[in-house]
């Protein structure tokens, strides 16, 4: 197996590029102060395809043409420009497609995926909650089937693309009762189920006001007695979990490949600046404190791509049937994740150092840059989540 990106992959990445250069670029600053998600450029993101990518030619998406590489190919370049909506883009169909197509019913998929898939509506991924962050298993908010309807009591945090204006629904777990462990200990059963953005009893509380992320639309969400069909349950009941689990784990890798496009413009930046600044009668970028910092920014930005195209490219090969184990996938999903995230939170440090002054200003990129990244190391699985994760795949039994 090869995780090198082939000649379309390239060709493809130029194209989102050339897209991201043109329609993102210019405005993102403008969007990031004015903490402002722009709907009409998320769904010319949904026009190039870019929502469709891992999605079937039946719900309008690129079928055998796309795969999850050109994804993560995507939220990079997106994420090279502007963080805000290269995390658009990646909980959009990482969070937001992906738990519907993959544990949706055919009646599902019908109602929900045609205008995700094109850009005209966004779903959040409702896992994360006030009590239950990365002990995700504590969910409280809960679900009773009463005269053929779910009955919804609980609340959501830190949940993305959650109260837009293109927002259709949320899938959410909830505790549906009780099971019983093989040592014959009680545990919470968890379901998933779709809750449509217009429920009554279902409301996105006001924005959170981020340290980064500002064009990012993320919200809490209050459900009070929502009501939904019995048919709204996602997947099998007992199993909400376990799918929201394995949600993360393409995920994990999707924000590793934001994290590279976090990278990359640090890399950019830099050389640019270094080449330009003078300082003694010479450019910065000729002093060894300045050139140094350049070089380690080159190289993390290289390790963390090939670890983003490795994970990507068993996901792939899983997709077509190919050798790779969901444990395998697991562990290089964490490995790219912990180590692509905080190399970009450190890119960012540097980058900041390497502008001085000018770099604490928000007139600068890298001022935005900085405030973006930290968030990587945490969201989609903290990286001490990550560690746990990767100790346990080799075979420590850690806690």
């Amino acid at each position: 197996m090869t995780f090198e990106l082939s000649r379309e992959h390239e060709e493809f990445r130029r194209v989102v590029r050339e897209f991201a250069e043109g329609e993102i670029a210019p405005h993102a600053a403008q969007w990031d102060r004015e903490h402002h998600l722009p709907t009409d450029v998320v769904q010319k993101m949904g026009k190039l395809g870019l929502m469709g990518l891992t999605a079937p030619e039946e719900y309008g998406g690129a079928g055998e043409d796309g795969d999850f590489t050109s994804l993560c190919v995507a939220i990079e370049e997106i994420g090279r420009v502007d963080q805000s909506m290269g995390i658009t883009l990646e909980a959009a169909v990482g969070l937001g497609i992906n738990p519907i197509l993959t544990f949706g019913d055919a009646e599902q998929k019908e109602r929900w995926l045609p205008d995700l898939v094109a850009g005209e509506a966004l779903a959040g991924f409702g896992l994360t909650e006030p009590g239950a962050g990365s002990d995700a298993g504590a969910t409280r908010t809960r679900a009773e089937l009463v005269a053929g309807e779910w009955v919804v009591n609980g609340a959501k945090q830190f949940i993305t693309n959650s109260g837009s204006e293109l927002t259709s629904c949320v899938t959410v777990t909830a505790r549906t009762g009780t099971t019983v462990g093989s040592s014959g200990d009680e545990r919470a059963e968890i379901s998933a189920f779709i809750i449509p953005a217009d429920a009554p009893g279902f409301t996105v509380e006001p924005a959170y006001d981020k340290l980064g992320w500002h064009a990012s639309d993320t919200h809490p969400l209050t459900l009070e007695d929502v009501h939904v069909p019995e048919e709204n349950l996602l997947g099998e009941r007992g199993r909400g979990f376990a799918q929201f689990l394995a949600t993360l784990d393409d995920g994990r890798i999707a924000i590793a490949a934001l994290a590279v496009g976090c990278i990359q413009a640090c890399l950019d930046a830099c050389l640019k600046y270094a080449g330009e600044r003078q300082t003694f009668g010479v450019p910065i970028g000729r002093k060894q404190g300045v050139a140094f910092q350049v070089a380690d920014l080159d190289v993390m930005l290289q390790a963390s791509r090939l670890l983003v195209y490795k994970a990507a490219s068993i996901k792939d090969a899983m997709r077509d049937g190919a050798g790779p184990k969901p444990s395998e996938l697991r562990q290089a999903a964490s490995v790219a994740k912990l180590y692509a995230t905080e190399s970009a939170v450190t890119a960012t440090r540097i980058a900041t150092q390497v502008f001085g002054g000018y770099g604490f200003m928000e007139e600068y990129p890298v001022a935005r840059l900085y405030r973006d990244a930290k968030v990587l190391e945490i969201g989609e699985g903290t990286s001490e989540v990550q560690r746990m994760l990767i100790a346990r795949g080799l075979g420590l039994p850690v806690e």
